[in-house]
């Protein structure tokens, strides 16, 4: 008779005892792991943001700017462009501009700009003699060019510095020379780097200078500039303050006006008045408004 075996369930495993079991250890270690991952592209995606929000400061190549220079050629001078010369016998009488005696110093040293000192400080007298005006341009190539305002009739320059050394380190990122000229001395005394603990001083002749220079008309920056003078240990007193550009500055200053015009030609402008402010980096010119030439 045949007989069936008892079948043994305790010899039989389950379907999943092969599977082994994950440890509390690698749970949190995962989760870790996990958040971690989270995290981190959490964070590169602010630096994502951060790169396309900010103004970089780039290093901008600044074009030369070249100012057309439109002269009377060998015309003679006058108050007006006519087509008509002077008469013989006004030029005769014509007499030279009588220049006060500090003035005439000045513009003995500085020959780069003695028209601009003619023209505000000149008295000259003329007669009747010829119907001819001569011709209001400055001296220059021949040709008709446009009449232009020249830079140093055309700019001006406010200066927003709120104590001496804010005023000195504005003067110092430009570039900017102080001198003083006149008062019987035929050589200009300069001085800059007001920053530093000894500022730089020299002495150099006026006529070796070719770069633009701004004198003032008002305000009480004329009185820091004698005074940053005086520390540097330059004469002062009884003397013309001026402040020097250099190249550099000059052509920033015309590209910043340049800008600021757009598609205005140049001979429509009658003065441009700069401002500066500060950047991260240092200090910048702007354009706080410009003057149109009146047409008739």
């Amino acid at each position: 008779m045949a007989s069936i075996a008892p079948h043994n369930k305790s010899k039989q495993k389950p379907a999943h005892a092969n599977l082994a079991k994950v440890s509390a250890y690698d749970q949190v270690s995962g989760m870790l792991v996990a958040v971690l991952i989270i995290v981190g592209a959490g964070v590169g995606v602010l630096f994502v943001i951060y790169l396309t929000t900010q103004n970089w400061d780039t290093n901008v190549s600044i074009p030369v700017i070249i100012e057309p220079s439109p002269g009377r050629g060998d015309h003679a001078a006058g108050v007006a462009q006519d087509l008509e010369a002077p008469g013989l016998e006004e030029l005769e009488e014509v007499l030279e501009p009588q220049i006060e005696a500090n003035y005439e110093a000045v513009t003995d040293a500085v020959t780069s700009q003695q028209a601009a000192l003619e023209n505000v400080d000149g008295a000259a007298q003329t007669t009747d003699g010829g119907t001819g005006q001569g011709d209001s341009r400055p001296l220059g190539p021949e040709g008709n060019g446009l009449d232009v305002v020249p830079r140093w009739e055309r700019w001006q320059i406010e200066f927003s510095g709120s104590d001496l050394q804010t005023y000195a380190k504005q003067l110092d990122h430009f570039g900017i020379e102080l001198g003083t000229a006149g008062g019987g001395v035929q050589t200009i005394d300069y001085a800059s780097n007001f920053t530093a603990g000894t500022p730089k001083r020299r002495t150099a002749n006026g006529k070796d200078e070719d770069r633009l220079y701004f004198t003032w008309e008002t305000g009480s920056l004329r009185e820091a500039d004698l005074d940053l003078l005086k520390r540097a240990g330059v004469k002062a007193q009884g003397r013309i303050p001026m402040q020097f550009y250099p190249a550099d500055t000059e052509n920033l200053l015309a590209y910043v006006e340049q800008q600021y015009m757009g598609d205005r030609p140049l001979h429509s402008i009658r003065k441009t008045v700069f401002g500066i402010r500060p950047t991260s980096d240092g200090y910048e010119f702007y354009v706080m408004r410009q003057l149109q030439r009146s047409t008739r």
